[in-house]
C-alpha cells in the first residue's frame, strides 16, 4: 500500500497485477477494504492492473474532520477522475461499491473521458437520505435492529470487530468476514477518535456530505459499457435500486447475485470478476441483457 497525490490531498492506494495492464480502479466505500482481496486477485489474474483506494477521511487517505467535510460528492468524483493520470494509466474501468457507487456514477457523468467502463455494485442513483418515490428504501426492520445495536468502544479493536460482525448479521452478510475486515480497517485507521473510526467503519461522513445537485436524471448520458451488480437479499439498498440504474443507463447489463446481501460473498467473487472482465466485449457483441426477474 502507498499513497498517490491528487488535488493536494493523499489517497491511500493498493495495486494488484501488472502495472502495464489495463487499469481497473476500485472506489472504496469508504475504505478500499470494501473490495474483497479475492476479487482484486481474480481481476489481476484476468490481465488487469487493479487499484483499490480509500476515499478522503478514511484509511491511508488524508483525514481532516469527518464531522465537517470541506469537500463534496463531486470533489470525490473528481479525485476518481484524476487517479488514472496520476497512476500513469489510460482511461480506467471504474467500479464503485455502496456509497462508492455514488461517487462512481457522478465521476462517469462529470468526467466521461477518464473512464472506459463502469461497474456499480450495491448502490443507488440518489444521495444518502430519502430515496425517490419509485425506489425502495432501507428495510425498516433491518434499520430498527441496526439502530438498536450499541456503538462499540472505538478504542477497543475487539469490540469494534464484534460490533461489525453483529451489524453484518443484521444485514444478511457473513459475520466472520465482516469481523476480519473491521479489524483490518481498525488497524489502518489513524487514531481511535469516534468520528474518525465511524468514518472508516460506518461511512458516517456521507451523512454530512453535500451531494447536490441530483444526478439520476443524467444517467442516460452514460455511454461507456456499464455493469450493475446487486444482491437479491440487500436490505440496505434493496435490489430495486440496482434494477432502476440498469434500466436508466443505456445498454447497461444487470447481474443479480441471488444469495448476496450488501457485501460481495466469497461464493460470488468468480461470477463478479468474470462479468467485469468480459463487460466491454459483451456490450460490443450486443449480447442480450440479463433479465432482472
Amino acid at each position: 500500500m502507498t499513497t498517490v497525490s491528487v488535488h493536494e490531498i493523499a489517497l491511500g492506494v493498493e495495486s494488484f497485477g501488472d502495472d502495464d495492464a489495463p487499469l481497473v480502479l476500485l472506489v472504496g466505500g469508504t475504505t478500499m477494504l470494501s473490495w474483497p482481496d479475492a476479487l482484486c486477485e481474480r481481476l489481476a489474474a484476468g490481465g488487469r492492473r487493479v487499484v483499490r483506494y480509500d476515499l478522503r477521511d478514511s484509511g491511508e487517505s488524508t483525514t481532516v474532520d469527518p464531522e465537517a467535510p470541506a469537500y463534496t460528492l463531486r470533489d470525490l468524483a473528481a479525485d476518481a477522475a484524476a487517479l488514472p493520470d496520476a497512476l500513469g494509466a489510460g482511461p480506467a474501468h471504474l467500479a464503485g461499491i455502496g456509497v462508492g457507487g455514488m461517487v462512481a456514477q457522478v465521476a462517469a457523468l462529470d468526467h466521461p473521458g477518464a473512464f472506459s467502463a463502469l461497474t456499480l455494485i450495491g448502490t443507488r442513483a440518489v444521495a444518502p437520505g430519502p430515496p425517490d418515490g419509485d425506489l425502495p428504501d432501507h428495510d425498516r426492520a433491518m434499520m430498527s435492529r441496526l439502530f438498536a445495536t450499541p456503538m462499540p468502544d472505538w478504542a477497543d479493536r475487539e469490540a469494534v470487530a464484534e460490533s461489525a460482525a453483529t451489524r453484518a448479521e443484521v444485514c444478511g452478510d457473513d459475520p466472520v468476514a465482516a469481523r476480519g475486515t473491521a479489524a483490518r480497517i481498525w488497524d489502518r485507521t489513524p487514531g481511535t477518535a469516534a468520528p474518525v473510526q465511524m468514518a472508516n467503519q460506518l461511512g458516517m461522513v456521507f451523512s454530512r456530505l453535500d451531494c447536490a445537485p441530483r444526478w439520476r436524471e443524467r444517467l442516460p448520458e452514460i455511454e461507456i459499457p456499464t455493469l450493475v451488480v446487486h444482491g437479491r437479499r440487500d436490505p440496505f439498498f434493496p435490489v430495486g435500486n440496482g434494477e432502476a440504474i440498469a434500466r436508466e443507463i443505456p445498454r447497461a447489463r444487470l447481474l443479480v447475485l441471488e444469495e448476496a446481501a450488501t457485501a460481495i460473498p466469497d461464493a460470488a467473487v468468480g461470477e463478479v470478476a468474470e462479468a467485469m472482465l468480459t463487460l466491454r466485449a459483451a456490450v460490443k457483441a450486443g449480447e442480450p441483457r440479463p433479465s432482472p426477474e
